[in-house]
């Protein structure tokens, strides 16, 4: 009998520029409403200007830097003990910080109004590669969040 599904990171295949599957996950999470030839060339409008502001490295070294640097090590998750909940600070899988930095830059570029998207997300993949804006703070917020809760680590079981 065959499986009911298969998930998404068993099927990804290279974007067509960079052949990347980080680029290709960020991209399928970019995207609205099925239309993946405009997040690919809002994806692609944005890796050219990053191109353009920092010249040393190579824009595709660029954002994998970038989004290694948001990713979260330590993450809170709440946990019932005894009618009380607790938010006990557990790690972060490999997986989930990949997620999780792609949702969080992601969510920096729509909150960011009033500019083309390419723009704001070349905006946001400079900012995280220089370890500042909007993704990274959220990051050091949940770690600052993690570290202040470290007293309940012992509930992590």
């Amino acid at each position: 009998m065959a499986k009911r599904f298969t998930a998404s990171r068993d099927q990804l295949i290279g974007d067509p520029k960079f052949n990347s599957k980080l680029v290709s996950k960020f991209v399928n999470c970019l995207m609205r409403d099925g239309k993946k030839s405009i997040a690919l060339r809002v994806f692609y409008d944005a890796m050219d200007e990053v191109a353009k502001r920092i010249t040393e490295d190579e824009p595709l070294d660029v954002f994998t830097q970038a989004v290694d640097n948001v990713k979260p090590q330590i993450e809170v998750r709440s946990k019932r003990v005894g009618g009380a909940t607790y938010q006990v600070p557990t790690p972060v899988s490999s997986k989930r910080q990949q997620t999780l930095s792609i949702r969080w830059m992601l969510e920096a570029v729509r909150g960011r109004k009033g500019r083309p998207t390419a723009l704001s997300l070349a905006d946001e993949i400079v900012a995280a590669y220089k370890k500042e804006g909007i993704s990274v703070t959220k990051r050091e917020n949940v770690h600052r969040m993690a570290d202040a809760n470290k007293a309940f680590a012992h509930f992590a079981w």
